[in-house]
């Protein structure tokens, strides 16, 4: 199985390839260069995997929640690829991808994924990963006022790891975290 997953929904590019059990990943900082900069990301990603555009499965995509124009950036460049190579898109939340990035990285199973959303909101969701590897908790996902994303953290318990530019543009939100 062969998937390109392309993400441009934040200020960063992120382009990774599934290729038969080894990932190819690159993730770059960018704000505002998305439109120059994801499509040689692309060409480099697929050059490392040895894999020609023809040869995948399937292209994914970051959907969003994230910068509206940063995520028509990738879903159009996503459909672009996929309908020049005849590939079945696949729509994957970014805020889900926060939280599998945060398993990498820490082990957490237990994500809390906030991103600014600026005028005095974050995008937000809770995340709980199963056993199988299965994330639950897109039906958490929302925008929200950082007094409700406290107001949520009273209800929670246990330990949670927290992932996205939400929690450092709001520091308010962080004192909620100080019981889970």
């Amino acid at each position: 199985m062969r998937i390109l997953a392309i993400d441009t929904a934040t200020e960063a590019c992120s382009v990774a390839l599934w290729n038969d059990g080894t990932t190819f990943a690159h993730f770059e900082e960018c704000p505002r260069e998305h439109t120059q900069r994801i499509l040689p990301l692309v060409k480099t990603i697929l050059t490392e995997g040895n894999t020609a555009l023809t040869d995948l499965d399937a292209l994914a995509y970051g959907r969003g929640p994230g910068s509206f124009t940063g995520a028509r950036i990738g879903i159009g460049i996503a459909q672009g690829l996929a309908l020049g190579a005849d590939l079945p898109m696949i729509g994957v939340s970014t805020l889900a991808t926060m939280a599998q990035g945060a398993w990498r990285m820490t082990g957490a199973t237990r994500v809390l994924a906030a991103i600014d959303a600026r005028m005095g909101e974050v995008y937000w969701a809770e995340y709980t990963r199963a056993e199988n590897g299965v994330w639950h908790g897109e039906e958490t996902e929302a925008v929200l006022k950082p007094e409700a994303v406290t107001g949520r953290l009273k209800q929670l318990s246990g330990e949670w790891a927290t992932v996205g530019t939400g929690w450092p543009a709001w520091p308010e939100m962080a004192r909620g975290l100080s019981r889970l």
